[in-house]
């Protein structure tokens, strides 16, 4: 495994997004750091949580994978702290049997999750959305993303999405979002009045055919209604159809 200093010089050449890997399991490291690297992105590796705040703070990267397990400190405090000072985009590695700090992950501000044993496409996958969403693609996809038509600004009454630039405004006023909220909200907000099940809602958010568990859809629901009630305490235009689903209200 390579240490911290020569991965750190590795990702200084431009166009190459950074990618901080925090895991204290060396093979997980070594497999995943692999894998990105292959796929055009640096990558910085961590094997602690005190280590890697230290280094995240001082040197950022663009996103960050955090897994929960980890001695000294764990992924949700390594979060917690991170974001007392910075919002940098950051990826969970759960297992699934930790629903609970899922739940909370994404309540502090966790951008995503993916559940161990994972796929290494489906965590490309995640980093380029997020990435992607930020404008912070290494130069190749920013290439390739340029071919593609520009997709459109959607209107809904006070709500405005601009997926092109991860940006939504409610009232005029910014909402930030991460990339799986943004994508329940954008199949919501498409067809207002239309009921959407958990099922077409995670389709929408996690195309790859990955199993994820009903209650996650209702913690990205409700942390999304949280952002929006601070800025309009009466925001009410995502409704619960208990047993149905969710729809979004134009208004």
């Amino acid at each position: 495994m390579e240490n911290e200093a020569t991965v750190q010089a590795n990702d200084a050449n431009t166009g190459q997004a950074v990618i901080a890997l925090v895991d204290d399991d060396r093979n997980i490291l070594t497999t995943v750091s692999i894998a990105l690297q292959s796929e055009g992105f640096a990558t910085r590796v961590y094997s602690d949580g005190e280590t890697a705040l230290r280094a995240l703070l001082e040197n950022p990267p663009d996103l960050a994978v955090f897994d929960i397990k980890m001695p000294r400190m764990d992924g949700m405090e390594l979060l917690r702290r991170l974001r007392e000072r910075s919002e940098l985009p950051v990826i969970f590695l759960t297992s699934k049997d930790d629903e609970q700090d899922e739940e909370a992950g994404l309540e502090m501000g966790a951008d995503d999750y993916i559940a161990k044993p994972f796929s290494l496409r489906l965590l490309l996958a995640r980093v380029r959305a997020i990435l992607r969403r930020g404008g912070k693609l290494p130069s190749a996809d920013t290439e390739g993303a340029a071919e593609e038509a520009p997709q459109p600004v959607l209107e809904r009454g006070r709500l405005r999405m601009d997926p092109a630039r991860h940006q939504v405004l409610w009232d005029g006023k910014p909402v930030t979002l991460t990339v799986t909220e943004f994508l329940i909200l954008e199949a919501l907000a498409a067809r207002p009045g239309v009921i959407k099940n958990r099922n077409q809602l995670m389709d929408a958010a996690y195309p790859d055919d990955v199993f994820v568990d009903d209650r996650t859809v209702d913690s990205h629901i409700k942390r999304m209604r949280g952002k929006f009630r601070k800025i309009d305490s009466e925001f009410t235009a995502i409704d619960t159809l208990y047993g149905a689903g969710y729809s979004f209200t134009d208004g």
